[in-house]
């Protein structure tokens, strides 16, 4: 799923410039065409109806666009619509996304009230005056959009952010604490090297890569660190669980056997995410740099300790 493709929303007025803009171009081009044998009510009516025209079509074609930018949110695959409900105000986007639909219908409808208007009228002045009182309704209609508009470039900019993950093939994550060797391990697995920085929460969003061999491909995913904080997680924290839940079929848990965090901590993380039940693989991050009589003493056996092997292990599962 891609959310790159989000189109930029702008606020009422911009829309607005942009329609009256169109309007007086056609107007400026119709005068050029018009058969002057025609009466002057007829052009007026003529011009004025163009600008009618041109002022619905280029409003409801930005909001439509607006529209169809946007995902149709309860046809997402699961795991972005839970992402979308913890990281954004649900109902909110959903209002606003109807309040733009809104915009769409409104025009529509006071197009045609005064499409007729100026269609039966024979008083100029009249013709003038419907056009004006048009212009009105329809700026005072998308105005009252004005704070869905913001709040949908928020939630924009937002989702721009998002991962870009296939939800169709087999997945793996990488989860444990910040700064312990995820990142490093992804580029050890499959080639990728996103950038590493020696800080906690280094990975910002969920890294993605693949691991290739023959014609398996299995989609490795870099979860952001997390700590064992369940009921006070942030967002980047509940994109990883997310992950957890909803993509994959195999966990890699990374213990840092040189303890930034105490062990025991790493292992309630562990066990924090067993009740997934998910195939779980664990890995010894930086064990070639501890003593063999302190690595002989951890109670996890069979975990890996060398990325070569955890990537035959995670082929056969495939």
């Amino acid at each position: 799923m891609n959310f790159q493709n989000l189109l930029s929303v702008e606020n009422s007025e911009f829309y607005l410039g942009v329609a009256f803009r169109k309007a007086k171009t056609q107007s400026d081009l119709a005068r050029l065409s018009l058969d002057r044998k025609k009466k002057k009510i007829e052009k007026s009516k003529e011009i004025e109806l163009l600008k009618l025209d041109a002022i619905k079509d280029s409003l409801n074609g930005s909001m439509e666009r607006i529209l169809k930018s946007f995902p149709s949110i309860d046809n997402l695959p699961i795991f972005y619509m839970e992402l979308i409900k913890c990281t954004l105000d649900y109902d909110s986007l959903k209002k606003s996304l109807g309040a733009v639909n809104w915009v769409i219908k409104k025009n529509s409808h006071i197009f045609s009230i005064y499409k007729e208007k100026i269609k039966k009228t024979q008083d100029l002045t009249k013709i003038n005056q419907y056009r004006r009182e048009f212009y009105g309704r329809i700026s005072s209609v998308i105005t009252q959009i004005e704070e869905n508009l913001n709040y949908l470039e928020g939630c924009r900019k937002l989702m721009k952010k998002y991962p870009e993950i296939k939800t169709s093939i087999p997945t793996v994550a990488i989860f444990g604490f910040p700064n312990v060797g995820k990142t490093t391990l992804l580029f050890k697995l499959t080639g990728s090297k996103p950038d590493i920085d020696s800080y906690s929460f280094t990975t910002r969003s969920i890294n993605v890569a693949y691991i290739k061999d023959n014609e398996k491909k299995i989609q490795v995913l870099d979860t952001p660190g997390t700590l064992n904080r369940f009921n006070k997680m942030n967002n980047i924290e509940k994109q990883a669980f997310l992950a957890l839940k909803y993509l994959v079929e195999t966990i890699v848990y990374v213990f840092d056997v040189t303890e930034p965090y105490p062990l025991e901590e790493q292992e309630k993380l562990l066990e924090a995410i067993k009740p997934l039940d998910k195939k779980i693989l664990v890995y010894f991050s930086k064990s070639d740099i501890v003593d063999k009589e302190k690595m002989d003493s951890f109670l996890i056996k069979d975990a890996f300790k060398e990325p070569e092997s955890l990537k035959k292990e995670i082929l056969k599962l495939v």
